[in-house]
């Protein structure tokens, strides 16, 4: 995480692009707070909102804006149902067909924020599908009526400001995939906005093997991943499980669509696990064993790069970006 703070501030510092990170363990915040962004906290004790349903008004660009929100819908289901088999084919069906639904009508009738669909919309017609949706809308009941319903409300929070971080570390272990995968469906809607702009749109996304541990949020992260790229968008997924991150089917595409790889010290496991996918020689395995902080290679397209990164830890910006605990603490108690 520290590298990846160090290339947002470089990012911040040297560009006009907009950067969103998506923060399950609550690290960002130091950094974002420091250069003026906008720290947007979900947990079930906060009153920051983002809705699942938010769809973006001007999607002219957009070959198909509902869609794409569809797609999206049909994997927050899959999470929400969960179950070893997930959600069949006629469910899904289903879901297909309310989310059509919603959306040619609010589109048909002077569409606005005030007005934008919220999950409660979905339960309803679901609700009136009867028995054939019966698990899907028992399922969303939590996330309406219940304990969790702090995704059905309509966003209230300004997301216009060029760094933004959604910090989720509240949200339990099943919440916190729901919560990463809104923020995606969010961040979406910021790149299909900033693409009529010309502008870039970078996206951090820390504990990336979470999204690809089911096979429905990968598969979308996948897609999304690739569409990104093709709108303006770039993506940066981090983590430290590596052997997660690879045990998903979709690594492949996401690997394929990916032009930069930034590479730390690596356990012996992963080190042949990487190896393989990446057709790392022996000599260049050797800068990411026993490497030591700010050491390892850097991918870019063909090239393999060993590089040793020294920042200097006398400097404000080290202080704001360690994630050392005991500098962290010291830190706190200062």
């Amino acid at each position: 995480s520290f590298s990846a703070k160090r290339e947002i501030a470089n990012c911040f510092l040297l560009t006009t692009d907009d950067i969103i990170i998506c923060d399950p363990e609550g690290e960002y915040f130091p950094l974002v707070q420091h250069l003026h962004g906008q720290l947007v906290k979900i947990s079930s004790k906060s009153e920051d909102y983002i809705n699942p349903m938010d769809i973006n008004l001007d999607s002219a660009d957009d070959d198909n804006p509902i869609a794409t929100k569809s797609n999206f819908i049909i994997s927050l289901c899959e999470i929400i149902v969960g179950g070893r088999y997930g959600i069949s084919a006629e469910e899904r069906s289903i879901i297909d067909d309310c989310v059509r639904k919603i959306y040619t009508d609010f589109f048909d009738n002077n569409p606005s924020k005030e007005t934008m669909p919220i999950l409660s919309d979905l339960y309803k017609e679901l609700k009136s599908r009867g028995d054939i949706a019966l698990r899907i809308s028992n399922s969303l009941m939590m996330y309406v009526n219940g304990s969790q319903n702090l995704f059905n409300h309509r966003t209230n929070i300004d997301l216009n400001n060029r760094i933004v971080c959604f910090d989720i570390k509240e949200l339990g272990n099943q919440l916190k995939k729901v919560g990463m995968l809104i923020v995606q469906d969010t961040v979406w809607n910021r790149v299909t906005q900033n693409r009529a702009e010309r502008k870039v749109t970078r996206y951090y996304i820390d504990e990336f093997h979470l999204l690809l541990k089911e096979q429905q949020t990968a598969q979308y992260s996948a897609e999304i991943w690739k569409r990104f790229r093709k709108w303006g968008g770039l993506p940066t997924g981090i983590t430290q499980n590596v052997k997660d991150l690879l045990r998903s089917p979709e690594i492949a595409n996401i690997l394929e669509n990916s032009d930069f790889i930034y590479m730390l010290n690596q356990a012996s496991e992963d080190r042949g696990i990487l190896a393989k996918r990446l057709n790392i020689s022996p000599h260049q395995l050797s800068y990411v064993t026993n490497s030591g902080e700010g050491e390892g290679l850097l991918f870019y397209g063909n090239v393999i790069l060993p590089f040793i990164d020294r920042f200097p830890t006398d400097t404000e910006l080290y202080r704001i970006m360690t994630t050392k605990l005991h500098e962290v603490v010291a830190e706190k108690e200062a």
